[in-house]
Formats: structure tokens, C-alpha cells, sequence
């Protein structure tokens, strides 16, 4: 079993535990390796950063870290060890996940989680990523993100068109 380490920044004042999103935010988990990029794939990512992002800016919400992970060989552990599973349960309540890439049988769990998976074709800064994401928020969001903000609560249930 691994092990899972959730680090969050606490405020000076009294402020209440980080729950569940609020509406009109999206929760972004990052596969990541050193937290300053997105550069790991979802199965040998050591750790998450998730942040809350809207059409106005992102907060960081905290780093999810794993001490178990593969080595990206193509070869897998043992028979009964799943690294998969406890990182699909870390990441329950985010709207979408980037990573390098993901195998089928992930990319299943993590939208059985009501995940979205995004794999991008290369490593870039995670504020390149908030930033695209913001973008796509405040503009109009592509189909794919529109239906997974209607499946999350965050957007309306339906396009409207009558807009056009």
C-alpha cells in the first residue's frame, strides 16, 4: 500500500478546511515531478498540484504526493499492487486532470471518478496551464469543456444557442 502525503497552505487567520469547490470553479489536478511543471505522466507522477481556477485568476489548493510510483518502463509492479487506484480516490472532486499521458485503463477510472483527463504533447509550466485554462473559462469554453462543467455543476446544463 502507498503511501499519500496531501500538503496545503494554511492561512494566518481562521479559515475553514478546503472542501469542495465552490460553483463557478474548476478544480485542476497537474501530474507533476518537481511542482513548477507539468512533466509526469498520471501512473509515475509523484505528486498532484491542484488549484481552483476561474474565469478571474487560480488558487493554489494543495500538492498530493505519492511515494509509490512506476518508472515509465512499460513494466508494471507486482500482481495485486494498484498505484492507481489510490491516486484516482486523492483526486475525487477535480473537474480535470492534465498529464503527459495516461494509459486506458487509468483514463477509465479517472472519468468513472467524473475526472477529465487532458493529456498534453509536452511538459510546460504549471502557470501556463492555469493560464490556458483561465482563458478558456472566460471565453467561450470548447464543447468538451462546456459538457464536463455541465456534468460538474460548474456551467449550465446546456449550450445556449439562442446567444448566436
Amino acid at each position: 500500500m502507498s503511501a499519500v502525503r496531501r500538503l496545503q497552505l494554511v492561512g494566518i487567520e481562521d479559515e475553514p478546511a478546503r472542501g469542495p469547490p465552490a460553483p463557478g470553479v474548476v478544480r485542476v489536478a497537474i501530474a507533476t515531478r518537481d511542482m513548477k511543471g507539468l512533466n509526469a505522466h498520471f501512473g509515475s507522477a509523484p505528486r498532484f498540484a491542484v488549484y481552483d481556477v476561474t474565469k478571474d485568476g487560480w488558487d493554489f489548493v494543495e500538492a498530493v504526493a505519492f511515494d509509490d510510483n512506476s518508472d515509465e518502463s512499460g513494466a508494471h509492479k507486482g500482481e495485486g499492487e494498484d498505484r492507481i487506484t489510490p491516486k484516482v480516490a486523492a483526486l475525487v472532486g477535480c473537474h480535470l486532470l492534465f498529464c503527459l499521458a495516461i494509459g486506458g485503463p487509468s483514463a477509465a477510472k479517472v472519468v468513472a471518478a467524473r475526472i477529465h483527463p487532458i493529456k498534453t504533447p509536452q511538459a510546460s509550466p504549471i502557470p501556463e496551464v492555469l493560464e490556458r485554462t483561465r482563458a478558456m473559462l472566460a471565453g467561450s469554453p470548447p464543447p468538451w469543456l462546456r459538457k464536463v462543467l455541465a456534468s460538474a455543476g460548474v456551467g449550465p446544463a446546456k449550450p445556449d444557442f439562442e446567444e448566436d
